[in-house]
């Protein structure tokens, strides 16, 4: 049996987990005036006169402000001097001036009128000229972006992801304590998860105990959960239906959690009851890749070199070659902070060097269709002395978790 899974009820389980939360601190209105003045930096020299941040996590980035994204136009317009202005439906102004972080001007309207006429005439009024580029949130929806554009056909609009992204990508110290938290908590729901596994239980019961989990160790409950039983890993993001535990199961579990809006993101991959030799190879495989990733991860190298190297190590063991099957079917990771998947990528095409501050999951999952998939993911940030875990890889295949 592998160590540390099974054995355990749920109720013990829960039981010893507690709120892991303590210290989390949210970003502070400090911060999120220094991310304004960096984008306004950023803007300048792009030669861009204002861009529109739509909500969602870009407006929470870069004003503190927490909206979700829905069919009306809220968002905030910054210039490349001066204060955001905010665009907001008449009626939620009482709403949104209670979510607001850094104070602007509120410019509403009501649901006849068109907010995308609203925002060209504020564009005006803000001195932004009809020939200066602007940027547009590049999280905007079509229908947004297509009704400005159609309201100003001769004004150059460029993807505001030039300004945006390279802000977002490096995160500050007071965004690594809050991954860091997050990760913790997940690691630790993990661990209760495996130990709850017996014959017969589904995957569903499993996912409503990580997501029980994961409100007592202090969130709301898992941002997301993917739940894996035998030959349902092989597939990266799973199933439509439940599936039930037997012997002899590989197991994978991928979920994360929010803290003060920022992600976790941990997969454990690991037998249930007696394991064969083929399982036992392709999960060494596994762990070679994601170690041969993270030693690739060198500063100022590309985010592609990363993918190259865990690539390399796989058909070094007989995967792929590339995407072939078994073996690695999509990119070694992504990054992450306020959206799970976030810029950059560690895939072969995206050459944006390696650079402090960057975070990102390493999973080069094995598909082996029709029999199992594998997928170690933990999550690394870079610092001047190199890469640096927000959890240690898993431990052995016998001992997944390091217990014994």
């Amino acid at each position: 049996m592998t160590i540390g899974v099974g054995g355990t009820t749920q109720e013990a389980a829960l039981a010893a987990l507690s709120n892991m939360t303590a210290h989390a601190r949210p970003i502070e209105e400090a911060e999120h005036r220094a991310r304004i003045g960096a984008v306004q930096a950023r803007m300048r020299e792009q030669g861009l006169a204002a861009i529109y941040v739509n909500a969602g996590t870009n407006l929470r980035y870069f004003t503190g402000t927490q909206w979700r994204p829905s069919e009306r136009m809220v968002g905030a317009i910054v210039p490349a001097h001066g204060e955001p202005h905010y665009v907001v439906p008449a009626f939620e102004i009482g709403s949104f001036r209670d979510f607001m972080g850094i104070a602007g001007d509120i410019h509403a309207w009501d649901e006849h009128e068109s907010p995308y006429r609203l925002f060209l005439d504020l564009l005006g009024r803000l001195g932004v000229a009809d020939d200066a580029r602007v940027g547009l949130c590049e999280s905007a929806p079509f229908f947004l972006v297509d009704g400005i554009r159609r309201l100003a056909p001769a004004r150059e609009f460029v993807n505001a992801a030039c300004v945006t992204a390279p802000c977002r990508m490096r995160k500050s110290t007071n965004e690594i304590a809050l991954m860091q938290c997050a990760n913790d908590m997940t690691l630790a729901v993990h661990k209760a998860a495996a130990s709850i596994l017996r014959d017969g239980i589904t995957t569903t019961e499993v996912e409503a105990f990580v997501a029980a989990a994961h409100r007592k160790v202090g969130a709301s409950g898992s941002y997301f959960c993917i739940v894996l039983f035998g030959p349902a890993t092989a597939f990266p993001h799973g199933v439509k239906d439940p599936q039930t535990l037997k012997q002899g199961d590989m197991v994978l579990i991928d979920t994360g959690c929010l803290v003060h809006g920022y992600m976790s993101d941990i997969t454990r991959t690991y037998v249930y009851g007696t394991a064969n030799d083929r399982q036992r190879a392709v999960w060494n495989s596994e762990q070679a890749a994601q170690a041969a990733a993270f030693a690739a991860a060198k500063l100022g190298a590309p985010c592609g070199s990363v993918d190259v190297a865990a690539r390399a190590s796989l058909e070094a063991n007989g995967f792929g070659p590339g995407y072939a099957l078994p073996g690695l079917p999509h990119r070694t990771g992504h990054g992450i902070g306020l959206d799970i998947h976030e810029w950059p990528y560690l895939v072969g095409s995206d050459q944006t060097p390696l650079d402090v501050g960057m975070c990102f999951s390493n999973e080069p999952m094995i598909c082996v269709p029709g029999e199992f998939g594998i997928r170690h993911e933990d999550h690394f940030y870079m610092t001047a002395d190199g890469p640096r875990w927000f959890t240690q890889p898993m431990h052995s295949f016998d001992d997944p978790f390091g217990n014994a």
